[in-house]
C-alpha cells in the first residue's frame, strides 16, 4: 500500500506529461502557437508598446513656465522642427553621411565578400572571417577612442600623411565618416557574404557558356541575386549610423540626430521634443525600407 501511494504521484505526473504531449503532438498549430507567444508578446508589448509611447509623447509639449511635461495634443514641436533651419541641417546632415556610410561599406564589403564565398580557400576564409568579427570582440567605446587618437592632430595619421606633406582630416564630418565605415562594415559584409555563398555555381557556369564575360556575368547574374543580401546589410549600416550618437560627440562637435535627442533628454529636459525628433530616423528608415521593396530587395530573402 506504501508502495503504491510512494509511486502515485509520480505515475500521475508521467501520465500528465504523456497526455500533454499526446495533445500537442495532434495539434501542430497549438505548437506553434506556444512557440511563438513568447517572442510575440516581447514584440508587440516591450518593442511596439515603446515605440507607442515615443509617437504618443512627441505630440506632448513642455510649459516654458513650469518647465512641467503638458500631456495634451499639439504640433508645436514638429512645427519647431520644420520651422527651425538648424534642425533641418541637423537631420539633412545626419541622413547624408548615413547614406555615405552605407554606400562606402557595400563597395567596400562586396569585392571581400565575393573573395571569400567564391575564391578562398577554406583555410584563408576562416582567417578571413576571423579579420572581420575581431573588431566585434571589443567594446564599441574602445574601437571609438582609437580612432580619436588616430585622428588627433599627434596621432599616427597625421605623422603618417606628414612624410608627403599632407595633414589628416581632424575632427570634423569626414572623421565621423570613417569611424563610421569602420565600425560598421562587419554588418555589410556578414549579410553579402552569405547572400553571394547561396547563388549556385551553375548560373555562373551556365553565364560563360552563353558567351558572357566576367564583368557582364558580376553585372547581370551576381549583383542582382546578391541585391537582397547588399539591401539587409545597408539596413544595418544605415538605421546604425542614424541612431548613433556617441561617435559624432567623440570624434567631432557635429551635431547629429542623436546628440540632440540626448541634449533634449539629458540636459534641457524637453522629453517631447526629443520624442519628435527621434521619430525621424523612425520615419526615414520606413520610407527606406518601402523603397527596398518596390525595388524587389526582399522577394529573394
Amino acid at each position: 500500500m506504501s508502495a503504491a501511494t510512494s509511486a502515485g504521484p509520480g505515475g500521475t505526473l508521467t501520465g500528465l506529461r504523456r497526455g500533454v504531449a499526446s495533445a500537442l503532438h495532434r495539434r501542430p498549430r497549438l505548437q506553434l502557437g506556444l512557440l511563438l507567444t513568447p517572442p510575440l508578446a516581447w514584440l508587440g508589448v516591450i518593442y511596439l508598446g515603446s515605440l507607442a509611447v515615443l509617437f504618443l509623447s512627441a505630440f506632448w509639449r513642455l510649459d516654458p513656465d513650469t518647465t512641467q511635461i503638458v500631456q495634451e495634443p499639439s504640433l508645436v514641436n514638429f512645427e519647431t522642427l520644420a520651422n527651425t533651419e538648424v534642425y533641418r541641417v541637423i537631420a539633412l546632415r545626419t541622413i547624408g553621411i548615413a547614406a555615405a556610410v552605407t554606400i562606402t561599406d557595400a563597395a567596400l564589403a562586396f569585392p571581400l565578400a565575393y573573395y571569400m564565398a567564391r575564391v578562398a580557400s577554406p583555410r584563408v576564409r576562416n582567417l578571413l572571417f576571423i579579420a572581420v568579427l575581431m573588431p566585434l570582440w571589443s567594446s564599441y567605446l574602445v574601437r571609438v577612442y582609437s580612432w580619436r587618437i588616430i585622428l588627433s592632430e599627434e596621432g599616427p595619421l597625421n605623422w603618417l600623411l606628414g612624410l608627403v606633406g599632407l595633414s589628416g582630416p581632424g575632427f570634423g564630418e569626414i572623421s565621423i565618416w570613417l569611424v563610421f565605415s569602420y565600425i560598421w562594415l562587419p554588418y555589410m559584409i556578414l549579410p553579402v557574404y552569405a547572400g553571394l555563398e547561396r547563388i549556385p555555381a551553375s548560373l555562373l557556369e551556365a553565364s560563360g557558356d552563353l558567351g558572357a564575360h566576367g564583368l557582364t556575368t558580376l553585372r547581370r547574374v551576381v549583383v542582382p541575386l546578391a541585391f537582397p543580401a547588399i539591401v539587409a546589410g545597408s539596413i544595418f549600416t544605415f538605421s546604425l549610423t542614424l541612431g548613433d550618437y556617441i561617435t559624432p560627440q567623440l570624434v567631432s562637435s557635429t551635431q547629429f540626430i542623436g546628440n540632440v535627442v540626448y541634449s533634449n533628454v539629458g540636459v534641457a529636459g524637453n522629453l517631447p521634443f526629443a520624442a519628435a525628433f527621434a521619430t525621424v530616423p523612425v520615419m526615414v528608415m520606413a520610407v527606406y525600407l518601402i523603397g527596398a521593396r518596390r525595388l524587389g530587395a526582399f522577394e529573394a530573402l
